[in-house]
């Protein structure tokens, strides 16, 4: 029978029951292998409920870097019997089967093309331990040990991470190292070798080994940040989570003791975004953490910060919808509800990070943006980056930038006679001057309003008024094309007729899939759009190509959409490649879709400098 065999390049995939205590033990494997200096990204796939259900853990091993998904399993640990033939079928040709053997396994239940390893864990547990919730949880570990004495992973490795997880409870930490060595002990009497195996390298490098949110959290501490309001919704209550983390480290006060921010978790979605508007308002550098649904109830002060022009941050980490949706599975599903929030004539700016260091980046950028431009701002983030782990760049920040304040009117330019009109364009790029409350005692104030008004804030429902305010507007965003991040070009080896457009975290797994279309003589420009609006490069990107893939995460195409409405691109040269099943996209499934619409173009590959 055919055998995987490969180094460093395979996909270990964990189905259990989600409380189980499975994922911080299938961790343990992804942490040990890094360690080991072998690239990993870790994709953890659960339910919505807090256990019962069934919960996957994937880990991607490559020594090439690849971080995206990329399809199908070479190992499959089934631990649950409730989702064992969708596990089994996807168990690629010649992979691995490795199971709790303490029942036997009915044939018809296997698959006669993948090697079965089974081992008698449930057993084992119940002759070593007699509480009932060690032999559930150690029988995690016991596996963990069992895989590394096959995969040929360092136990030491798992043994330091031990150690660090349970400083101080040596009891515990002597509990966890018996579980291994049992598992280890099996293996290596009763198991027959695999062809997958983990050889040390040193190929990690400097990078960091983060998740989104945390990285997000940390770029408004650095951005600035000093209020944070926010109502938990999965999959962004660890931004705050984590943002409280960090300020009570780096926002305090070092001769007071005092924290120099404030953090309150709202009564609900509308009242934290009506916050972070009044802090706003009032001079503080504010943000808010949610998700669709939360952005679904925000509209209503989302539209009052757009017209009454105040700046405010959205970290916005998506889930699939519509409504409750999928809490808990990965979808780039709120482009459009963001991209136009709040009823009449609106554009907001987007941030789409690929990886937690741009969550770092760009979440300290939107606070520049926000207060520059005096408009919210949305970092479009999503499960995928926010909640798994992932290497990246480390971040970097320059203590001598300072913040980007926007336009602020200050007593003294009042004093001199600066004529201030709240919604005065007074340079010719739409944005007006402000004042921070308490400016001057005289000058400088007046009246926020979310309703119609003249350039000095004065209540007016003239049609004159309202076309100059709205052209203002809009003139302000096309001046935000160019302070937003410019898109990325990955250019062929050779010109190609065909191009690609991406975003987020779909990055990793089109980077591969590049790779994989130019082996078989498909060779494609690809643009990462980083920002909206979007600039004229786009627009031109599309227009040098006779045809140009769109690659997102949503069902009906919504980068698609923005782009023929507000890039003005004509439809019939896009073509919409959708993923939506709310787990993270995989390089297969691109180079598959690309590759099957380019043959059906009539275009045959060709190699020696005549491409597709």
């Amino acid at each position: 029978m055919q055998k995987i065999e490969a180094v460093n390049n395979f996909v270990i995939k964990f189905a259990n029951i989600n409380g189980s205590g499975s994922a911080s033990a299938n961790e343990l494997i992804a942490r040990a292998i890094l360690r080991m200096g072998v690239p990993v990204s870790p994709r953890n796939i659960f339910p919505s409920n807090i256990q019962g259900l069934p919960t996957w853990f994937e880990v991607r091993v490559t020594e090439h870097g690849y971080l995206g998904r990329r399809g199908g399993v070479d190992l499959m640990v089934a631990m649950n019997p409730q989702t064992w033939d969708q596990d089994v079928r996807e168990i690629e040709l010649g992979g691995y089967l490795f199971y709790d053997s303490s029942r036997p396994l009915p044939r018809a239940r296997s698959r006669d093309d993948i090697h079965v390893l089974g081992m008698p864990l449930t057993e084992i547990c119940n002759n070593t331990y007699s509480d009932p919730r060690q032999r559930q949880l150690f029988k995690n570990i016991v596996y963990v040990g069992a895989l590394t004495q096959l995969l040929g992973i360092d136990p030491a490795e798992i043994e330091k991470l031990f150690g660090e997880q349970f400083k101080g409870k040596e009891k515990l930490l002597d509990y966890n190292v018996q579980a291994l060595n049992l598992g280890r002990e099996y293996a290596r009497e009763h198991l027959k070798p695999i062809g997958l195996s983990v050889e040390r390298r040193d190929k990690v490098g400097d990078k960091i080994f983060v998740d989104g949110n945390t990285a997000a959290a940390l770029g408004c501490v650095y951005g600035g940040a000093t209020v944070c309001a926010w109502y938990p919704i999965t999959p962004s209550s660890s931004v705050a989570e984590a943002f409280i983390s960090y300020t009570q480290k780096l926002r305090v006060d070092p001769e007071t003791g005092k924290r120099r921010c404030a953090v309150v978790q709202a009564e609900d979605e509308l009242a934290s975004i009506g916050m972070v508007i009044g802090a706003s308002w009032n001079g503080a550098r504010a943000f808010t953490a949610t998700s669709g649904p939360g952005i679904s109830l925000m509209t209503e002060f989302i539209g009052l910060a757009y017209f009454a022009e105040i700046p405010a941050v959205l970290i916005n980490v998506q889930r699939g919808g519509p409504s409750t949706g999928m809490p808990t599975r990965t979808q780039q599903s709120d482009i459009l509800s963001c991209a136009y929030a709040s009823h009449g004539d609106t554009r907001h700016v987007l941030l789409f990070p690929e990886d937690p260091y741009e969550c770092f980046e760009m979440s300290a950028q939107a606070l520049d943006l926000a207060e520059r431009l005096q408009t919210p701002v949305f970092v479009m983030s999503d499960l995928d980056i926010g909640m798994n782990q992932r290497l990246c760049r480390p971040f970097a920040w320059d203590d001598s930038v300072e913040y980007d304040r926007g336009k602020v009117m200050t007593r003294d330019a009042l004093d001199a006679g600066a004529d201030f009109g709240r919604y005065l364009d007074v340079d010719g790029d739409g944005i007006p001057y402000r004042t921070y409350p308490g400016t001057h005692p005289t000058k400088g104030g007046y009246f926020t309003r979310g309703t119609t008004k003249n350039a000095y804030a004065g209540y007016s429902e003239a049609g004159p008024d309202y076309v100059y305010n709205m052209q203002r507007l809009r003139h302000k965003f096309e001046t935000a094309k160019s302070l937003v991040p410019l898109p990325v070009l990955t250019a062929s080896r050779y010109p190609a007729r065909f191009g690609a457009i991406f975003y987020g975290s779909t990055s990793p797994a089109m980077h591969e899939a590049l790779d994989d279309l130019a082996g078989h003589g498909i060779y494609i420009n690809a643009l990462r759009v980083r920002a909206f609006p979007f600039q004229n490069e786009i627009a031109d990107f599309i227009a040098a190509h006779s045809k140009v893939f769109v690659i997102e995460q949503n069902f009906d195409g919504q980068l698609v959409t923005l782009l023929v409405n507000d890039a003005h691109v004509n439809p019939a040269s896009l073509i919409s490649v959708r993923h939506y099943d709310g787990t993270p996209i995989t390089a297969r499934f691109i180079t598959q879709e690309i590759a099957e619409r380019v043959s059906h173009l009539n275009v045959h590959p060709l190699r020696e400098g005549r491409v597709a």
